[in-house]
């Protein structure tokens, strides 16, 4: 008979981290690998396409780093919350709600005030509208004992239907020859592009500031400390006296806020007006999960994971065209990629022994 037995690890070189990181990423690609097999793809050639198409031109490599943006900036406010084991599911809501805020102050301050004026107001409403969005969840959480997991889920579909609400309502634009679409923003409100690109520069140095300083938090302040002990010992943070309620709700505000800047970003730097939910993010919020775990909830390394999933967004798109497979391929990518990703983790946490015969 076979017994297993699983039993904490005390510790795990860095090194030893880092090949399980690979062997995870490694068994997930052959995984994916044998999905293309059943769908009658090569899946050698498939994966030259999703990488070609992402890397392997300067044009795919400019689109890469314009689909980057939003997943560094959720993905390093994800890694926040994360390390304090608060799953914020919904950072794709709080990356639409701080669209809705970010486009309404455009469309209202913008006529009137310059870029240098209006531009940060709208990043201010965004962090704003994303913070507000993040904190119900955690006040559901500290008063109502009510599972994160399920009400930041829930807040996606009701923002999104918000969104729609307002596109085919009040904000619906008289000049878009009946599209659910709202005003474009005025010039002054709408964010440069790096030339020959849709990369918005002032969207891509807030995300790279944003996840070096939150990285700094994390492990050079009191802050900081508070959050990987509330993650890591919950019994000795209470006994130290940490406070749950503030620290919950500050890791909140603050990746919420970080998405709602995504969501100005996407608004002012790529469409110029507010439309559908599924327009305005490709599924940033839900890749940008992957993408925190990927960086084992470093905020700084999620610069590179995040380069690395939209290069896989940019090469789906490739192979959708090419092998004629369905949307849904990159999902299917990224959520085969995010099981083996977690359990690499367990593996680097867990020691799993296989013992045969009868238990002693």
């Amino acid at each position: 008979m076979l017994h297993v037995n699983v039993s904490n690890r005390e510790q795990i070189s860095a090194l030893g981290t880092f090949l399980t990181l690979v062997l995870a990423l490694a068994a997930g690609m052959v995984a994916i690998g044998l999905l293309f097999i059943i769908s009658g793809v090569n899946p050698f050639f498939a994966f030259k396409k999703i990488f070609s198409g992402s890397f392997g031109s300067l044009y795919g490599f400019k689109e890469t780093i314009t689909k980057a943006i939003p997943l560094i900036l959720i993905g390093g406010g994800l890694a926040l919350v994360f390390k304090a084991k608060f799953w914020n599911i919904g950072a794709e809501s709080q990356l639409l709600m701080g669209a809705i805020f970010g486009t309404w102050v455009g469309l209202n301050w913008g006529p009137a005030l310059p870029a240098p004026v209006i531009v940060p107001l709208m990043f201010l409403a965004g962090f704003l509208g994303g913070a507000f969005w993040g904190l119900i969840p955690a006040i559901l959480k500290l008063r109502y004992s009510i599972n994160e997991v399920i009400s930041t889920l829930m807040l996606n579909y009701i923002c999104a239907e918000f969104l729609t609400l307002l596109i085919v309502g009040p904000w619906k634009s008289p000049k878009k020859f009946g599209f659910p679409y709202t005003d474009d923003l005025p010039e002054s409100a709408i964010l440069s592009l790096l030339p020959g690109s849709r990369i918005h520069t002032a969207t891509l140095i807030v995300a790279v500031v944003a996840v070096v300083v939150l990285t700094i938090v994390i492990y050079k302040t009191r802050f900081g400390y508070e959050v990987r002990v509330i993650g890591e010992n919950p019994d000795a943070a209470r006994y130290a006296g940490i406070d749950f309620s503030r620290t919950t709700m500050l890791i909140m505000v603050i990746s919420g806020g970080m998405a709602g800047l995504a969501g100005v970003g996407e608004v002012a730097g790529i469409h110029h007006y507010l439309s559908y939910p599924d327009a305005i993010s490709s599924g940033y919020g839900f890749t940008a999960i992957i993408v925190a775990w990927l960086a084992k909830l470093n905020p700084v390394y999620v610069i590179f994971s995040g380069i690395f999933f939209a290069g896989i967004l940019v090469g789906g798109d490739a192979i959708q065209i090419s092998l004629g497979l369905p949307a849904a391929t990159v999902a299917v990518f990224n959520g085969t990629l995010l099981i083996f990703l977690i359990m690499g983790d367990f593996f680097t946490k867990n020691k799993v022994c296989i013992q045969v015969g009868e238990r002693a």
